[in-house]
């Protein structure tokens, strides 16, 4: 069974940073497209970022574009969100996603758990 494993959420004070990880496991990771989503609740899930195969082409939400890195290692089966600058209306749930494409989350067919991330005014 395919899993999806995000860690490195957290707590943190407006302007600082985190990187969030998310492990796939029973998929052959270099093969497929990979994205981060997230959530607050009432709300629907958003895309953030997602990254090509071979890391080739990324894409950001307007609202990261500039704070955010995507960037994955096939060898460690691991995809990777850098987030630098971080604002109180970033805090949501992180989500990690594979085998689909682009920013809409009917696209893809794998997700993690989550990983919550809380920035502090």
């Amino acid at each position: 069974q395919v899993q999806l494993v995000e860690s490195g959420g957290g707590l943190v004070q407006a302007g600082g940073s985190l990187r969030l990880s998310c492990t796939v496991s029973k998929l052959t990771f270099a093969d497929v497209n990979m994205a981060w989503f997230r959530q607050v609740p009432g709300k629907e899930r958003e895309g953030v970022s997602c990254i090509s195969w071979n890391g080739g082409s990324r894409y950001y939400a307007d609202s990261v574009k500039g704070r955010f890195t995507v960037s994955r290692d096939n060898a460690k089966n691991t995809l990777y969100l850098q987030m630098n600058s971080l604002k109180p209306e970033d805090t949501a749930m992180y989500y990690c996603a594979a085998g689909g494409y682009g920013l809409e989350m009917r696209h893809y067919a794998y997700w993690g758990q989550g990983t919550q991330v809380t920035v502090s005014s």
